[in-house]
């Protein structure tokens, strides 16, 4: 038998990490963690270390070639990523 305050579980970690304050974090992470699947393999090979701070996501790239290739493309990562956070986590994406 079923009680009436059951809840699915999907609900209560979604209001748990709510209610800690840490859900953004979750939501940066996750990003952080697509970006193979944003720019495919071969691009995030060449990809040092992507991050976010404080809205902005850092892309590290030694190549000079892939790095003038992807400021073409900031604009449609931006909106990529804000797509999949379901929100607009990003206002910006820096190349180093």
């Amino acid at each position: 038998m079923r009680k009436s305050n059951t809840r699915k579980i999907g609900a209560v970690i979604s209001d748990y990490l709510r209610e800690m304050k840490i859900e953004k974090k979750v939501t940066e992470v996750r990003l952080v963690n697509s970006w193979p699947a944003i720019v495919g393999p071969t691009i995030a090979r060449q990809t040092e270390k992507v991050y976010i701070r404080n809205g902005v996501f850092f892309i590290h790239i030694a190549s000079p070639v892939l790095k003038n290739e992807i400021s073409y493309m900031k604009g449609r990562i931006m909106e990529v990523l804000n797509e999949q956070a379901g929100e607009r986590i990003i206002t910006r994406v820096v190349l180093r």
